[in-house]
């Protein structure tokens, strides 16, 4: 490979994609395919798109599937490196490789503590896969040639596991435009705050639940906004009933809508633990509002307490209330607050170039044999 040659990457992943790609999206390609010849195995429906091969969105069937039709891109496509883009992908790309007995390095990603996945997300029943899925996590980052961390919080988790820090550490690609792309509004005298995330327990649901009646108990007219769908439904609907003033839950939002639910807030609520880093930490400081959020995993990454947000310690529900009092008492408050989370956006501001420039990188850095 000479240095103006495009490394050849196959990139796999559990996250759902419908083709053809969105217009969200498919800058991200564009631009990975400026620095690389690229295959992408994903979960997902659709077609038209040659660089995907497009693998079934069940579990059961995608994780069953993986390592033969990744042994299959192996010897059709040849790349130079895999992709995965966490653990229990990155055991299927392992296997992959050991089925086709080609010579082709593994990067395996972490944007997350691995053990949210059968401990806090989804079912009960994924408990009883928590040994198991522990193991494959830590053999998979253990054999991996190199790999890539999201914040200091998923880099300290590769580094324990491995007993080196990751090969890189760089964020996860975000189209921001509908929340940065315009000025922010300016933080309104109402008193909402507002959630955006998986109703899951990793992100502390009911904990918000349990503040949010002592926030209510002390400002009748505060008003929380809960966005999202999740295995902990029934909690966000459960508030609700109880507390039909002072609580909307809104199972699903496209960016613009979001973007206009922040811009009528004081702040958004992120109670959550652990949290690789954030993606709607991002988003709000785009649109000048603060983050009321837990000091744990990668959120201090992003958010300084009493600078641009508010940080409590993690499933404190009576220091989360405080928090929330606080900066729906004090409009000035959350203005300062706001006006410092748009100055802390522009430090993370990404482009699709700035993204696939750090993975060509990152790649060329495993290649010459980087950890």
């Amino acid at each position: 490979m000479t240095p103006q040659s495009r490394p050849r990457v196959l990139f796999l992943s559990r996250g759902r994609v419908q083709l053809p790609l969105s217009e969200s999206l498919a800058p991200k390609w564009a631009a990975l395919e400026e620095v690389f010849e690229l295959r992408a195995l994903n979960a997902g429906s659709g077609g038209g798109d040659d660089r995907f091969v497009v693998l079934p969105e069940a579990s059961a069937a995608f994780y069953a599937s993986l390592p033969f039709v990744t042994a299959r891109e192996i010897r059709r496509f040849r790349p130079d490196a895999l992709v995965a883009s966490d653990p229990y992908v990155g055991a299927g790309a392992l296997a992959g490789r050991w089925l086709a007995r080609r010579a082709v390095r593994v990067i395996v990603e972490l944007h997350g503590d691995p053990k949210t996945f059968t401990r806090l997300y989804g079912s009960p029943r994924r408990r009883a896969l928590a040994g198991l899925s522990d193991v494959v996590a830590r053999v998979a980052l253990g054999r991996a040639d190199a790999t890539r961390a999201v914040s200091s919080f998923t880099a300290k988790l590769v580094e324990a596991r491995r007993g080196v820090p990751p090969t890189a550490t760089f964020l996860a690609y975000s189209d921001l435009s509908a929340f940065a792309d315009s000025p922010p509004a300016p933080v309104p005298e109402t008193r909402t705050i507002v959630f955006v995330g998986a109703l899951e327990p990793y992100k502390n649901v009911a904990g918000l639940a349990s503040a949010w009646r002592l926030v209510a108990a002390e400002l009748p007219d505060a008003r929380l906004v809960v966005v999202g769908r999740g295995s902990l439904q029934a909690t966000v609907e459960a508030l609700v009933r109880e507390l039909p003033q002072n609580v909307v839950h809104e199972p699903q939002l496209d960016p613009p809508a979001i973007a206009r639910l922040l811009d009528g807030s004081r702040a958004l609520v992120l109670p959550s633990y652990p949290e690789g880093l954030g993606r709607v930490l991002l988003e709000a400081f785009a649109r000048g509002r603060s983050v009321v959020a837990t000091d744990g995993g990668g959120i201090p990454d992003v958010v300084t307490h009493e600078r641009d947000g508010l940080l409590v310690p993690p499933y404190d529900d009576t220091a989360l209330a405080q928090a929330l009092v606080r900066v729906l008492r004090d409009l000035s408050l959350a203005q300062r607050l706001g006006a410092a989370a748009r100055e802390t956006y522009a430090q993370w501001h990404q482009t699709p170039a700035d993204f696939a420039a750090a993975y060509r990188e990152l790649v060329e850095r495993t290649l010459a044999g980087a950890r």
